[in-house]
């Protein structure tokens, strides 16, 4: 897990969901960090710094340009 980054920080879990379709598409490694957590417990979200999207540093850039569309779709957009 040493060479994976955070890409982007999440408050709730229904935030990605679109997202880690497409990333399971797409074949990419990656865990959202704190996402048991928040599952659990919503409000210490903010306490604990949200929910990290980590994934290889070989990924980033193809993950950033998913995350990119996603936000450029109205229909899918991620808060």
């Amino acid at each position: 897990m040493k060479d994976f980054v955070i890409v982007k920080t999440y408050t709730y879990p229904f935030e990605y969901t679109v997202l880690k379709l497409l990333l399971d598409q797409e074949g990419i490694s990656y865990f959202f960090e704190n996402e048991t957590m928040v599952g659990v417990f919503p409000f210490y979200s903010n306490a604990i710094g949200g929910i990290n999207l980590k994934v290889h540093k070989k990924d980033k850039t193809r993950v950033l340009q998913i995350i990119d569309q996603l936000n450029r779709d109205p229909n899918l957009r991620i808060v």
